[in-house]
């Protein structure tokens, strides 16, 4: 549908929003200072891979809004099927011995969708929820196995798992951590991140492996094996950099799950529903079998919010054992809301229909070798890109790995400069990370790439004027 000119905004109309945001309303990740003295891009409208702001200006989105719009915005069916569902039934109350039809018949479409017995599915409002709710349900999972010690998770350094005050305590991502906010430290621990690039010097892929394998076994030892629960891990560590494993790393991984009767949980809130080419990674792309697995995000391509964690027949069969009684008291007004699964439903539709995965197959092959060209380019240290997931990470000094010094917010000033042309990437410190629409052509590819270059190669010059970067 061709965006509409009254979405755009007069300009005492911007202006009257901007000080209406600035004075009332506080962000996700709300930085004080910038926000005061800057305000927000406020968008209006967007249509496919596109989105615009409040004066008209059109950007390609190679952010996929936070990993998210994978079947691209503005679609009319989308629409029309969430209207059709509020009229004929906005709300159902979700608890106990109520249902809805169409939560019913999400849940087992996830079940037909979710690798080996993942056959239950709690459904949520979002990834954190959905963590929030695995680990909730680890600890029913113990205490009704009889036993109560078995508590403790593993997580690895730099990964992101929510932004409730548990989900951020088992994530932990650097950048996250304020000394401002208080994290869960009890039972908690964390392992090293799998990133090959930034391994020990002289540590090749494979010595990696060995001792991330290593490592993660001694850790389980040292806490006690009956005591460590689960070891949670996104099969690629999204927001901390879009980290890819070293090949065998998954796996390697859940066998030491297995020795130690230990549950895998695969937060795929990114990496499901096409991001990867398949629903579901864990399996399908890496050759695990998880316990559990969290999702949201893709699982109705933002145009509603909602999440889910799906979880295996194994677990089903100890906290639903007859005659005792249980009940699990959690859940959230608005899980399986009606109009939120009409929306799944209708998304998970398009993706099959239009046979979206084999379309990121193979426009994500493409897009992995487009990036893989700026390489060679100053400030640049590593390129990572398994098909729709994309990072790249700037460095000072290519041959030591050295990063900029963190207040010079490297990642901001490129996407500030791509921002200008068009283009918008996510910056996170010393990074641009890139997670398009499923739907994303091979031009578009083209002009983020060619975009990207250009900016680059133009803040290098700036760098080297402002006497920042010494150049290579």
């Amino acid at each position: 549908m061709p965006i509409s000119k009254q979405a755009f905004l007069t300009p005492a109309e911007q202006a009257k929003l901007t000080r209406a945001d600035k004075a009332h309303y506080m962000h996700g990740y709300h930085v004080f200072d910038d926000h005061a003295e800057q305000g927000a891009l406020n968008i209006v409208a967007g249509e496919g891979a596109y989105i615009y702001d409040a004066d008209g200006n059109r950007f390609l989105d190679a952010v996929g809004g936070m990993w998210c719009t994978n079947i691209g915005l503005g679609r009319e069916e989308m629409a029309d099927a969430i209207a059709d569902q509020v009229r004929q039934l906005a709300y159902s109350n979700p608890f106990s011995d109520m249902a809805n039809t169409v939560a019913i018949r999400l849940c087992e479409k996830l079940a037909s969708l979710a690798p080996g017995d993942l056959d239950h599915v709690f459904l949520t409002t979002g990834g954190s929820t959905a963590v929030d709710t695995s680990y909730r349900l680890i600890q029913f999972y113990q205490n009704c196995r009889g036993k109560p010690e078995k508590k403790h998770v593993i997580a690895r350094h730099g990964a992101y798992h929510g932004s409730t005050c548990l989900t951020m305590s088992i994530g932990n991502k650097a950048a996250d951590r304020v000394p401002e906010f208080d994290y869960a430290h009890d039972k908690i621990h964390h392992v090293s991140s799998p990133n090959p690039y930034r391994a020990p010097d002289g540590m090749s892929e494979a010595q990696l492996l060995e001792f991330l394998v290593g490592e993660f076994e001694d850790k389980i030892l040292s806490i006690g094996a009956d005591k460590v629960a689960a070891f949670y891990a996104e099969p690629i560590m999204g927001s901390g950099g879009v980290i890819i494993p070293p090949d065998g790393y998954l796996l390697r991984m859940w066998e030491v799950c297995q020795k130690y009767d230990i549950l895998f949980v695969a937060d795929e809130v990114v990496t499901s529903f096409g991001r990867l080419g398949k629903f579901f990674s864990s399996y399908d792309v890496f050759g695990v079998q998880p316990d559990i697995i969290t999702t949201a995000k893709g699982l109705t391509s933002a145009y509603l919010p909602l999440g889910a964690c799906i979880f295996s027949q194994r677990i089903w069969d100890v906290i639903s054992e007859p005659g005792q009684g249980r009940c699990f008291t959690h859940g959230f007004t608005y899980s399986g809301h009606p109009v939120c699964c009409t929306a799944a439903l209708k998304n998970i539709e398009i993706i099959e229909r239009e046979n979206l995965l084999a379309h990121v197959d193979d426009v994500g092959d493409y897009f992995e070798r487009r990036l893989k060209s700026l390489e060679g380019l100053p400030l640049v240290g590593d390129v990572r890109c398994k098909k729709l997931m994309a990072c790249v990470e700037f460095v000072e000094d290519k041959r030591t790995k050295k990063l900029f010094p963190e207040a010079l917010n490297i990642g901001e000033k490129i996407h500030l400069r791509a921002q200008y042309k068009g283009l918008l990437v996510r910056p996170i410190v010393h990074l641009n990370v890139m997670s398009p629409p499923l739907t994303i052509s091979r031009a578009q590819v083209d002009e983020i790439v060619e975009t990207l270059r250009e900016c680059i190669l133009e803040v290098a010059v700036e760098l080297q004027c402002s006497g920042d970067y010494a150049g290579q």
